[in-house]
C-alpha cells in the first residue's frame, strides 16, 4: 500500500477484500449486535447507573469511528501495484531497510505503511510516525534524522528501499 499526494491509497487485491469484508461485517451483523445489547442494556432501568448500557454506547461510537475510516479508506483506493517512486526515494508501500547511527550492523528492516497494511512478515511504521517521517523522501545512501520520544534526535543511514511486493 501507498499513498500519493492526489490522497490515493494503493491496495493489492488482498488488502482491499479484507478491508471490505471488515466494512461489510460493521455495517452489518455488528450493528445489529451492538443494537440489541443497548436495547436489552435500556431494559434494565436507569439509563445514568446502567454500565451495561454506557460501555454497549461507547463500543458503537468506536465501531462507527471504525466504519467512517474503512469508508473513506475504501472509497480513494486503488487496486494494484503502486507506482514506483520516480526519483528513487523512500515512500509509502516500500520496505525500507535502515542502519542506525551509521553502525552497518545495527539495522532494521520495515514497511512504510498505514496500519490498516500492517502485516506479520515484516514490521510496519506509519508514514507519520517520528521514523517513518524521518527517511521519507531520502534516497538509499542518503543519513536521515528523526525525534525520538526524549526530544532528542536520531541518526539512520537508508541502506535499501524497494517496493513491497506483498
Amino acid at each position: 500500500m501507498t499513498q500519493t499526494s492526489e490522497n490515493v491509497t494503493w491496495l493489492t487485491q488482498e488488502a482491499y477484500n479484507k478491508l471490505k469484508d471488515e466494512l461489510e461485517y460493521l455495517t452489518g451483523p455488528a450493528r445489529t449486535e451492538i443494537a440489541a445489547k443497548i436495547a436489552a442494556a435500556r431494559e434494565e432501568g436507569d439509563l445514568r447507573e446502567n454500565g451495561g448500557y454506557h460501555a454497549a454506547k461507547e463500543e458503537q461510537g468506536k465501531q462507527e469511528l471504525r466504519v467512517r475510516q474503512l469508508t473513506q479508506l475504501l472509497e480513494n483506493a486503488q487496486v494494484g501495484e503502486a507506482p514506483a517512486s520516480p526519483d528513487g526515494a523512500v515512500a509509502p508501500g516500500m520496505v525500507v531497510t535502515i542502519a542506525f547511527d551509521g553502525d552497518e550492523d545495527d539495522t532494521m528492516t520495515f514497511l512504510l505503511a498505514s496500519r490498516e497494511y500492517a502485516s506479520a512478515d515484516v514490521e510496519t511504521y506509519s508514514p507519520q510516525s517520528p521514523l517513518g517521517s524521518g527517511v521519507m523522501g531520502h534516497k538509499v545512501g542518503e543519513d536521515a534524522q528523526y525525534e525520538l520520544p526524549n526530544g532528542k534526535k536520531a541518526s539512520v543511514r537508508i541502506l535499501k528501499a524497494e517496493p513491497y511486493s506483498g
